[in-house]
């Protein structure tokens, strides 16, 4: 008996040992086929898994016998399931195909490149459709809450009366700024005045972001960076959407949009009207926010001649009417005690014309031209000032797009004039100027892990002369994690007096600016971008980004005032610098995606005796993103922080947080949505007062935080025609 017990406990320890299996595998990349580091290899069932060595191999013991599933995942890449049986006979082999969701397939145009985001040697952020839906419900009237939340991107308002508002990127005022429309700069120079409070987001595909030097690529004017905003095209099926919002600051916004492809003809309607009515938030009976009756209208026409061929032809046109002030004089008229109301009536047409023309699959001729008409009044008591500005814009590319190289050569004609409706005795501000560009452009995959692009452009400016504009962009894939690009190149600006001071003072004495006084502003910028991606605990997904940027400025315009209480812009003997840091983090598990931002930025003035911070430029930005996405909700939390500003008289300000909330519900075809922005009410006139008195001749503070407070929104969208929004 003792020997059989014996016996069976032996045969059942040789069956536990040889049931304990070993698990080989090597993970490749399908197209490539090189080995992947840290692909993640899970047996559910069993709860074990583990992650590729250096050489893409995996090694797990003590495993039973069987078959089981195994998911294979790894950032960048389709997760693969496999059914494995143990003891295997040989190691096995598995090949991952790309296309996760943190190497999406994003295709972008700014930088004239047919390659994928994810290839270009050049920087880019692309903010896609699904994030420009989310901020349409935050805000369905203009951009400025979609740029501002980009890390390193501040929202200067610059008139406590208008609300209007100027981008500034990495410290940099927003004339340094370019802003385009389908690649057209339609808003420089007068037509930039209200520019970001006039674009509206629901016909928007897209938009890209460059920051630091991209001069090269649409010539002067990005010194700080460019943004371009990509429309939205016709596509199959018909597309009808109707979104209407309403705010309890007295806020109504209506938009619709129209997309329809017939044949070899495609027609794109966009049109929005807003509705404001004039909001005190603090009772001090002077506006937040200012009376607005606006609408827009932007019809686009698309024509394939043939498979080679194709035409666009796009109009937009914003009417506008925005007043801000006393309260009583708003709502009744200005009288002896409330006189004071500052109104801003504006006018903006224009039109964009492109034609491409397809030679063969590499080659491709676009030819492009837009004219833009810009009318804009401001009536503040005992001033006025008005003026319009008609710009034109007309390029023609040849495109040339190897296997192993790009190459974009090109030739352009700005035309840039504006005339002032004189006032009293004050010297009308006009100008008239027109600049030549040549550019050409190279994109070189010279290994499979790294490419170098090189552009240069040649502007001559009637007034100004010559710019030579080098730029050069060296991108490398250093493993599956690590992604390194490291860049620059040098920028120029022509003078204008269309600048954040002179928006601030309405431009009242401020003297013309002449050509033999001046000199154009010139810059040298450069950026060094990391980026790390990987798979943590088998599906949570981790990817962090730094940038590192610097950017010089050279004869910097200044706004001085001379002893009979004039304004003049005159180049500063010194120069002005922004440098700094920016961090991204993104998790994502599941529905949940959280994302962590910073921003330190030191822009610092250095000339004419000073060498400070530059004022109302936080040194510190930090914010902080929970979305939850599932097929019929959405749900959002922000948190953001701003610290390090200082005034022009040297005076340090609070830090101040702001927080928001967005929920929305998907119904058939209804979107319903509210978002609590800045729910905690930050706001400048809790700091401080936000009128100086006399109050019938008043003054403003400098605007350093909010003004306007806690905004709730409430609102549908109805998608009528076309497929519904997907997360």
């Amino acid at each position: 008996m003792k020997r059989l017990l014996l016996s069976v406990l032996a045969m059942a320890a040789m069956s536990v040992v040889y049931s304990q299996n070993t698990f080989n595998a090597t993970v490749l990349d399908a197209d490539l086929q090189e080995s992947l580091i840290g692909v993640n290899i899970f047996f559910e069932i069993l709860e074990k898994g583990s992650v590729t060595d250096l050489n893409g191999e995996v090694r797990m013991e003590n495993l039973p016998d069987g078959t089981f599933e195994i998911k294979v995942s790894y950032v960048g890449y389709q997760q693969k399931e496999l059914d494995i049986t143990l003891p295997q006979n040989e190691p096995l082999t598995i090949l991952l195909e790309s296309g996760s969701e943190e190497l999406e397939a994003v295709t972008v145009t700014t930088t004239r490149s047919s390659r994928l985001i994810q290839d270009l040697p050049t920087r880019l952020e692309a903010i896609t459709a699904e994030e420009l839906g989310e901020k349409a419900f935050m805000n369905s009237t203009n951009i400025s809450m979609l740029l501002r939340e980009s890390t390193g991107i501040q929202m200067q308002q610059t008139s406590a009366n208008s609300a209007n508002q100027s981008i500034r990127i990495q410290g940099l005022d927003g004339r340094y700024t370019q802003l385009l429309k389908d690649g057209f700069p339609i808003f420089g120079g007068f037509s930039g005045g209200l520019s970001i409070m006039q674009i509206p987001p629901l016909d928007l595909k897209q938009v890209e972001i460059i920051k630091g030097s991209a001069s090269t690529l649409y010539g002067g004017g990005a010194i700080a960076g460019l943004v371009n905003l990509i429309s939205r095209t016709p596509e199959e099926e018909p597309n009808l959407e109707l979104m209407f919002s309403q705010t309890q600051a007295l806020g109504s916004t209506l938009n619709a949009f129209y997309a329809q492809e017939c044949g070899k003809a495609g027609f794109t309607l966009y049109t929005v009207g807003n509705l404001q009515q004039v909001y005190d938030v603090n009772d001090d009976s002077f506006s937040e926010l200012p009376e607005v009756r606006n609408i827009a209208v932007n019809p686009t026409f698309f024509y394939n001649f043939n498979e080679s061929s194709n035409l666009r032809v796009n109009i937009n046109g914003s009417f506008e009417n925005r007043l801000g002030g006393d309260i009583v004089a708003i709502e009744d008229k200005p009288n002896s005690e409330h006189p004071f109301t500052e109104e801003n009536q504006s006018a903006r047409l224009s039109s964009q014309v492109t034609y491409q023309k397809r030679f063969s699959d590499q080659a491709n001729l676009s030819i492009r031209n837009s004219i833009n008409y810009f009318d804009r009044k401001i009536k503040i008591p005992d001033f006025l000032f008005e003026g319009q500005q008609i710009a034109s814009f007309s390029e023609a590319t040849y495109t040339i797009a190897k296997e192993k190289t790009d190459w974009v050569f090109g030739a352009n004609i700005l035309t840039d004039n504006f005339e002032e409706k004189p006032f009293n005795e004050n010297p009308v501000r006009d100008y008239s100027n027109t600049t030549f560009g040549v550019f050409g452009q190279n994109v070189w995959p010279f290994t499979e892990r790294a490419a170098l692009e090189t552009g240069l452009r040649v502007d001559y400016n009637t007034d100004y002369d010559a710019f030579v504009l080098p730029r050069i962009n060296l991108l490398l894939n250093i493993n599956n994690h690590w992604t390194a690009r490291i860049g620059g190149g040098l920028g120029y600006k022509l003078p204008t007096i269309f600048s954040e001071e002179a928006e601030i003072r309405t431009f009242q004495r401020i003297l013309p600016i002449t050509v033999q006084g001046t000199k154009a502003e010139t810059s040298l910028g450069g950026n060094l971008d990391i980026n790390y991606k990987t798979i943590l605990f088998e599906e949570l997904g981790f990817a962090i980004n730094n940038l590192l940027f610097y950017t010089q400025l050279y004869d910097p315009l200044i706004l001085t005032q001379n002893g009979n209480n004039e304004f003049l812009f005159e180049n500063a003997d010194g120069n002005a610098n922004s440098k700094g840091l920016e961090t991204n983090v993104k998790f994502s598990f599941l529905n949940f995606k959280f994302y962590l931002q910073y921003a330190f930025i030191d822009a610092r003035l250095d000339y004419n005796g000073i060498n400070r911070q530059k004022p109302i430029t936080p040194k510190q930005n930090a914010g902080g993103i929970l979305m939850y996405e599932s097929e019929k909700w959405r749900l959002g939390y922000e948190v953001y922080f701003t610290g390090g500003q200082t005034l022009s008289d040297l005076t340090v300000v609070e830090d101040y947080w702001t927080m928001g909330f967005l929920a929305a519900r998907q119904l058939g075809r209804f979107n319903m949505f509210v978002n609590f922005e800045n729910f905690t009410d930050t706001r400048l006139s809790n700091y401080q007062d936000t009128v100086i008195p006399p109050l019938t001749d008043p003054t403003f503070p400098e605007i350093w935080s909010p003004t306007d407070g806690f905004i709730f929104t409430a609102g549908i969208k109805w998608t009528i025609l076309g497929e519904l929004d997907e997360d």
